[in-house]
């Protein structure tokens, strides 16, 4: 793993030229507060990882640039930050269109600090408790979904059955690349609109 990532200059080379500033900005801002903060591309978006765990990330689309801490249930700067925000998944910032939408540099500085020392503690996303009828989707697949919104529409659209066997799938990985594998393939056949098991399928 790269400190500045070659990945990632392509993916902000290829964005809509109103992103193209606010993604420099968030990437100096987090290599800037946290000197160790790593750079990898993971479900088609631009991650930051510190210490070998996720610390944040951010995506652009057609209209709008979105960021977010991967501990931000468990952070009072971000909880401070997002009163009046309308939230999207870990993307909590919100819907940002110029550098001017982002929080100041004091408050990304303590934000940034205060999740490099909830790593540092060993602090990990807590898991929200399925409900009995609908199996709930995880953080990391939920934010792998935001970041394409059309396979989002697709997956929520469908049965709770057709969610349920992808969740178990990606869940029950034993190791962090086998879980990372499975859910690219997950998103690749729910934006065909296939089932899990659609191979045994009858046609």
């Amino acid at each position: 793993m790269e400190k500045y990532s070659p990945k990632i200059d392509t993916y902000i080379e290829k964005s809509q030229d109103f992103a193209k500033p606010i993604l420099h900005y968030i990437r100096e801002t987090v290599h800037e507060f946290c000197p160790d903060a790593e750079e990898t591309m993971k479900w088609s978006f631009p991650h930051f990882i510190y210490k070998g765990k996720n610390l944040c990330a951010m995506a652009s689309f057609k209209q709008h640039c979105t960021f977010g801490f991967w501990l931000e249930k468990e952070m009072k700067t971000m909880q401070e930050i997002t009163q009046n925000i309308e939230k999207n998944s870990m993307f909590s910032l919100g819907k940002i269109t110029a550098v001017e939408d982002l929080p100041s540099k004091p408050q990304l500085q303590k934000a940034i600090k205060e999740a490099m020392e909830l790593t540092d503690m060993g602090v990990t996303m807590k898991k929200t408790p399925p409900s009995k009828t609908e199996m709930e989707v995880p953080d990391y697949f939920q934010s792998a979904l935001d970041a394409r919104p059309e396979t989002l529409e697709i997956f929520e659209k469908a049965s709770p059955s057709f969610r349920k066997e992808y969740i178990s799938w990606i869940t029950e990985a034993k190791t962090e690349a086998t879980r990372n594998k499975r859910m690219e393939q997950s998103l690749e056949w729910i934006a065909e609109g296939k089932g899990r098991n659609w191979k045994y399928e009858r046609k």
